[in-house]
């Protein structure tokens, strides 16, 4: 019965696609990378009139259901265990299982290993929509939103607006924003020395007596750092960084968000993080590297 009605499921679905303009869209990465490209992704469908379906997986770069984090967006829906098997990324993990089904249901699939260099030679993804029964996979921007997009469709929820306002209640004076990205990504550890965001906050502060420090960081240890040089200037999240719990993803958004309510913000090399951030408060950005 199971694989019956699997069988059926599939053949609707590749009827669905190759006959309609529509775009099956999965999401990669952490949480920046994944709101970008959404935003590329429903933009690209409107721009095109075409349907898009947007399906979200939990994985270990972002390991929270869409739910637990933002208000419902029409195109967006959870990943199905039929999903695993058909609209994930095909993988070593997956035995690229979903590649099978994949070439069968689409009449075009972008996979996010091919897209710099589809964005780099100048692809027609508008073209590509148009022509109907496409699925991709991306953790880029690649195709160019509405300024304002990323904040129409992404909208914290309650609980975690709420705590982007208590932590911001505590500027009590000229606020700049320091993400400071360590742990696994090296290109931000080796590019962005955090002397050099020692060196930005130093400037800042000379020209504002009444500078608040707002710090994002995925390192305990750079919280101990900033505090002791600079001690109750630093307003920063108490609870260590993980995105493998909704908890911690949260909480990055919570950082996310109140960065974007400062008045500058001095980013990580080779983060998309900070870039976000300054996008949804619509302030200036200075990537801080030597």
């Amino acid at each position: 019965m199971l694989l019956s009605h699997l069988s059926f499921t599939l053949r609707l679905d590749i009827w669905k696609n190759k006959m309609n303009k529509r775009i099956v869209f999965v999401p990669v990465g952490g949480l920046a990378n994944r709101m970008r490209s959404v935003a590329s992704a429903i933009a690209l469908a409107e721009d095109t009139a075409s349907k898009i379906q947007v399906k979200w997986f939990c994985d270990w770069a972002l390991n929270a259901p869409f739910c637990k984090l933002f208000q419902p967006i029409a195109e967006i829906t959870e990943a199905s265990f039929l999903d695993l098997l058909i609209s994930d990324r095909p993988r070593k993990r997956n035995f690229r299982v979903p590649a099978l089904f994949q070439k069968h249901m689409f009449r075009s699939c972008l996979y996010e290993e091919e897209m710099p260099k589809l964005m780099k030679t100048g692809f027609d993804f508008r073209q590509w929509a148009e022509d109907g029964g496409g699925y991709m996979a991306s953790c880029y921007p690649f195709y160019i939103y509405p300024e304002g997009m990323v904040n129409r469709l992404f909208r914290p929820l309650p609980h975690i607006t709420a705590e982007v306002d208590r932590r911001c209640s505590a500027f009590n004076g000229y606020a700049i924003g320091l993400h400071v990205r360590r742990t696994d990504n090296v290109a931000s550890i080796e590019g962005s020395p955090l002397e050099l965001f020692f060196d930005a906050a130093d400037k800042e502060l000379e020209c504002h007596d009444d500078l608040c420090i707002y710090l994002a960081t995925d390192s305990e240890e750079v919280k101990t750092q900033m505090r002791s040089r600079y001690g109750n200037r630093v307003i920063c999240g108490e609870n260590k960084a993980d995105r493998n719990s909704v908890v911690g993803i949260c909480d990055g958004i919570a950082d996310m968000y109140a960065l974007s309510r400062t008045a500058h913000v001095y980013g990580s090399f080779h983060s998309s993080f900070s870039e976000l951030a300054a996008e949804v408060g619509n302030i200036p950005l200075t990537i801080v590297h030597k």
